[in-house]
């Protein structure tokens, strides 16, 4: 395991991000804030959202496998219990970074789909917030990292 900073960095030193569960009419939905601040960041960012054509005025794909030309990592920021089947997406695809997403609420991090993904080679952030650290963070999620909001973990 590594310290999650580490993971953080490399997970954020990716420029192709997609994000899944952004939804087509929650601003402020955790999803949502993470795709708006990565493309305000510089990021190739691509909306993941099989129930929708348009997002975020950007254009959304179904799954994974839709996006042209891949993606390197992966936030999840739908239920838990669809953060398996996309687990299992990214580890076919050859995705070797994903983020699972947790705010104040219960977040998209799924137990299982955390193992399946570290059996098969994946980096796996299984809480907090790509809004927490780096080049992403704003003050009020550092704020939230610092009181534990999001449960980022120490290692993963």
């Amino acid at each position: 395991m590594i310290p999650v900073k580490q993971a953080a960095e490399e997970f954020l030193g990716h420029r192709r991000i997609a994000v899944t569960g952004v939804s087509r009419s929650a601003k402020d939905h955790g999803a949502n804030v993470v795709y708006k601040r990565l493309r305000e960041r510089g990021y190739t960012v691509f909306a993941v959202n099989p129930n929708a054509e348009q997002v975020e005025g950007d254009t959304a794909y179904q799954d994974l496998g839709s996006v042209p030309g891949g993606v390197e990592a992966v936030v999840i920021g739908t239920s838990p219990a669809h953060a398996e089947e996309t687990m299992r997406e990214a580890v076919e695809l050859g995705i070797g970074r994903v983020w699972m997403h947790r705010g104040p609420g219960a977040g998209s991090v799924s137990p299982e789909a955390a193992r399946y993904g570290r059996e098969h080679g994946v980096t796996v952030i299984d809480g907090g917030c790509p809004c927490m650290v780096g080049p992403t963070a704003d003050f009020g999620h550092k704020v939230m990292h610092a009181f534990g909001v999001g449960h980022m973990p120490k290692r993963v």
